[in-house]
């Protein structure tokens, strides 16, 4: 059974970062395409970030300049980090993982979620 343990969400001002951690149980290299999703009370869950095995990125327009989302194989973990965040950036954000590739595959596996919330 995969696991996705997302870590390092919790409460910052407007303006301020945070970084985002994702370690999954097994090898990051057995991975094709992983990411971060987010959703905010009574929303859908929406894409922020991924990055595919050969680490190209894709982001939602809503947080391009802002977040960079990257791969780390030796220490197996994925990270979004997040700056000049905004009190709309507040949500659950949540890493997936995809046994396929391209910038928006179909995600096999998800996390159980990490919470953001920026005060303003």
């Amino acid at each position: 059974q995969v696991q996705l343990v997302e870590s390092g969400g919790g409460l910052v001002q407007a303006g301020g970062s945070l970084l985002l951690s994702c370690a999954p149980s097994g090898s990051i290299a057995s991975f094709g395409t992983m990411g971060w999703y987010r959703q905010a009370p009574g929303k859908q869950r929406d894409l922020v970030a991924t990055i595919t095995r050969g680490a190209n990125t894709n982001y939602a327009e809503s947080v391009k300049g802002r977040f960079t989302c990257s791969r780390d194989n030796n220490k197996n973990t994925v990270y979004l980090q997040m700056n000049s965040l905004k009190p709309e950036d507040t949500a659950v954000y949540y890493c997936a993982a995809s046994k396929g590739g391209g910038p928006r595959p179909y995600m096999d596996y998800w996390g159980k979620g990490t919470l953001v919330t920026v005060s303003s």
